[in-house]
């Protein structure tokens, strides 16, 4: 298994699907983070593959109690007055080395594991049942402790029902579906059922200077392409780490506004509310 990997990820859906052989997970709101637990260090890798220890720093050190070989996949979470805080987890996202270090000095991370792709005895686990390596999980963080633990989970939808029901408040996001017999793959394999009517766009370019962009042109679920409004200065200031990292990009239009293109890997979530018209709002990276 080579850094970086492709994630598996979740389609939302409106309500929880029931049945023999279904899995319930709590969706914390967060960051998602892959970590490796490396022979002499630990890296940590977002969603679109980019090495993000330098900003979780503190769960890199955590993660040096676990054993070499281990991957894990989750969630980088921060609590902020009793409550799972998702603009501190962006704040620190799109932090410097320096500024983050700070952050996590005041207000410390945890990364909450729902899967673990590598095992240090069994190796690459992804094509195993999500219930055995969901024992492996367990097993292998049983002596760890915070701040890096499993998510809870249940085969009850009753429970997970009513977890989607009582904890909205406390920043938990919704609940994450998984069908106990199948395996880690990327692309689309879980569903997800959250408070918050969004849906996930790629970016396609941007307005304003690469340094500090103003605003993102998305390419919406139904293909169309839609300019977002004004980006709030923590997603600007990430946006822009990714454009540096691309090929220059030229000029483009969308209906009659003029944005500069940027190469693939960045998505984006945007309120699904206003996908239906060509300003959207972003709301978080993915």
């Amino acid at each position: 298994m080579e850094f970086p990997i492709d994630v598996a990820l979740a389609e939302a859906v409106p309500r929880l699907p029931r049945g023999q052989g279904w899995w319930y997970e709590i969706k914390f709101d967060g960051h998602r983070t892959v970590l490796w637990r490396l022979a002499e260090t630990v890296r940590l890798q977002s969603r679109s593959g980019r090495d993000v220890t330098r900003v979780w720093m503190d769960l890199a050190v955590a993660g040096m109690r676990l054993p070499p070989g281990t991957v894990l996949d989750g969630e980088a979470i921060i609590h902020d007055g009793g409550r799972i805080s998702f603009s501190a987890a962006q704040s620190r996202a799109a932090s410097s080395a320096a500024r983050a270090r700070a952050l996590a000095a005041r207000l410390p991370a945890h990364l909450a594991v729902w899967d673990i792709l590598a095992h240090p005895v069994h190796g690459d686990v992804r094509g195993r049942p999500y219930l055995e390596r969901r024992g492996l999980l367990l097993g292998l963080l049983a002596d760890i402790g915070p701040p890096i633990q499993a998510v809870p989970a249940t085969d009850d939808p009753e429970v997970a029902q009513t977890w989607y029901d009582t904890l909205a408040e406390q920043g938990v996001e919704g609940i994450v579906c998984k069908r106990a017999a199948s395996p880690y793959r990327p692309g689309r394999i879980w569903q997800k059922v959250r408070h918050a009517e969004t849906v996930d766009a790629e970016v396609v370019g941007y307005t304003g200077p690469a340094a500090r962009p103003r605003a993102l042109a998305v390419r919406l679920p139904d293909g169309r392409i839609g300019l977002s409004q004004a980006l709030t200065a923590p997603l600007a200031v990430a946006v822009s780490a990714h454009i540096a990292a691309c090929e220059p990009g030229r000029r483009a239009r969308t209906h009659g506004e003029a944005y500069t293109t940027v190469g693939p890997g960045l998505v984006v979530e945007v309120l699904a509310g206003t996908t239906r018209h060509a300003v959207v709002t972003v709301t978080r990276m993915r």
